[in-house]
């Protein structure tokens, strides 16, 4: 995942996602009303795998490996908040965001002039249409490629040319990016 899609899921996020393996587990029991088959089927384990996961027996309990902590990892992002994902990312649709970012961002220009594309840290609100192709490229599974040129685009007009009223025709340069933070209000 990167940059821009973390930046996305840190935003329509309220609460970090449970940290350790044994909370993660009791996330999904709970989510899954209890049901150790159901969380077997979600992790694609045995129903006794789980049912040793999560036993009190000091001699019988055991830890799941790499590969069923990497699905637990994903079952439970996929599951963490998705009605206030679901609102905040609504929301960001309908207002707009505050994107942050550290980045080498300017024009397409010759080398030394003032628009040469250089680390600039900014920070400016884009509008819910640019929050729509964002979340759109995201749900269609674009790699961050094309969610660096809708950024560009956007920040191109937002930035550089003033909402349109000056600087037209010329190619913004975005690339690098240190971190990419959005705030929806």
């Amino acid at each position: 995942m990167g940059e821009i899609a973390q930046g996305l899921e840190r935003a329509l996020r309220t609460r970090p996602v449970p940290p350790g393996i044994e909370t993660r587990l009791r996330f999904l029991l709970a989510a899954h009303q209890g049901s150790t088959r159901q969380v077997a089927a979600v992790l694609e384990v045995s129903q006794r795998t789980v049912q040793r996961w999560v036993t009190k027996k000091p001699g019988a309990r055991r830890s799941p490996g790499p590969a069923q902590i990497q699905v637990m990892e994903e079952a439970v992002l996929a599951r963490w908040q998705a009605r206030i994902r679901a609102r905040r990312q609504a929301r960001a649709e309908a207002e707009g965001f505050v994107f942050h970012s550290r980045a080498r961002f300017g024009f397409a220009a010759t080398a030394g002039s003032s628009e040469d594309p250089r680390v600039r840290r900014i920070t400016q609100y884009l509008s819910g249409e640019v929050a729509r192709e964002l979340f759109a490229a995201r749900d269609t599974g674009a790699g961050e490629q094309q969610q660096l040129v809708i950024l560009a685009r956007a920040l191109g007009h937002a930035y550089f040319r003033d909402g349109g009223r000056r600087a037209h025709g010329v190619h913004i340069a975005f690339t690098d990016i240190e971190f990419a933070d959005f705030s929806i209000r």
